[in-house]
């Protein structure tokens, strides 16, 4: 019994010095009895100073107060003095820490010793709880705000399609019947000007819609709309995109696809504009229970580390998406040695 005894008592002293929680003892008039290393690393000299001789309320000089159900920061009804303590089994306080500020901790205050008011304060460092829901908030937010733009941009890209073209298309139709009414070679030298304007801006409207939102990318997946995309490209731009692919007709989420073809979209703008090259290179494919996409240029480069030529916004926008779905992107550049952008998905998503 003495040696099970002499056990417990071994491991109690383990816990309190090796616990990365900050344990407090405080008897019940306030004075702090002991703390272990952790609640020591936190608490400023002058405070610890004062806990170590038992100084009244020391702790108060670093507390900056406790959440209640009414404020976000109180000292009203106080965790040492208050006349409810069952209300303090579990809550939330805010510590003014040494060389790290203000920090919000988990903490239980509770009586051990109810003949002597022995009372522990049990503190757990909320950061990084705090930090991975704001970055969950933050991902959350920015999928919305993707989703609805590309709602958006599905909607917008649909009613210049069905709409605006379809009006230009029967006002070029109307222009051509116009030579069989009139035989007056000015009107129908106007009206061939007029035809030409009108076509040019159908095929501009046709063009921005297709940008917006591809229909391809919807109606046939990945493949297909990267195909149309680089077909378009290569005519605008007048350089070569080879484009190598295994995925065939394979579908996936709407977010996945999405994801894919604007990271394209702007790997391949960016090596247009910035790596003086006649040739893009782009492969599709799945490998190692992942969707991955690569574009590589052998163009101008940059060095890593330092700010690309442009905002870089481009090269944020891509990481943000990725990350949405889980992704990594990853941008290798060596000066004159060109750049490489890859897209990994893991296939669970």
């Amino acid at each position: 019994m003495s040696a099970n005894n002499d056990l417990k008592i071994d491991l109690m002293t383990k816990l309190f010095e090796n616990s990365t929680e900050a344990i407090f003892f405080f008897d019940r008039d306030g004075k702090s009895i002991s703390m272990n290393p952790a609640a020591e690393k936190i608490v400023d000299p002058a405070v610890r100073k004062q806990l170590r001789e038992g100084a009244d309320d020391a702790i108060c000089k670093a507390c900056r107060g406790y959440t209640s159900s009414t404020d976000l920061q109180t000292c009203l009804d106080c965790y040492l003095n208050s006349t409810k303590p069952t209300e303090f089994a579990s809550f939330q306080v805010y510590l003014d820490t040494e060389g790290k500020g203000v920090i919000p901790y988990a903490a239980t205050f509770h009586t051990i010793d109810p003949e002597q008011g022995i009372r522990v304060f049990m503190l757990r460092d909320l950061t990084p709880q705090f930090e991975t829901q704001k970055k969950l908030h933050q991902n959350l937010m920015m999928k919305h705000v993707i989703e609805a733009q590309e709602s958006e941009r599905k909607r917008i890209s649909r009613e210049l399609h069905d709409s605006v073209a379809q009006e230009l298309l029967s006002a070029v139709i109307e222009l051509r019947a116009l030579k069989y009414i009139t035989a007056s070679q000015e009107i129908l030298n106007k009206t061939d000007e007029t035809k030409m304007t009108l076509t040019r801006l159908l095929d501009d409207i046709r063009n921005l819609s297709v940008e917006l939102r591809p229909a391809a990318l919807d109606d046939f997946g990945l493949e297909a709309a990267f195909r149309s995309h680089f077909k378009r490209t290569e005519e605008s731009f007048g350089i070569t995109i080879e484009f190598k692919s295994d995925i065939e007709k394979r579908r996936y989420s709407n977010e996945i696809e999405t994801v894919f073809y604007r990271v394209c979209q702007e790997a391949v703008l960016n090596a247009i504009k910035y790596a003086g090259v006649e040739e893009v290179n782009v492969y599709l494919f799945e490998r190692d229970n992942a969707v991955q996409l690569i574009v590589r240029d052998e163009g101008e480069g940059f060095m890593m580390g330092m700010e690309p030529l442009g905002t870089g916004l481009g090269l944020y926008g891509m990481k943000e998406r990725a990350e949405l779905v889980d992704g990594h992107v990853g941008i290798f550049s060596q000066p004159t040695k060109g750049t490489t952008v890859h897209l990994r998905v893991p296939m669970g998503k």
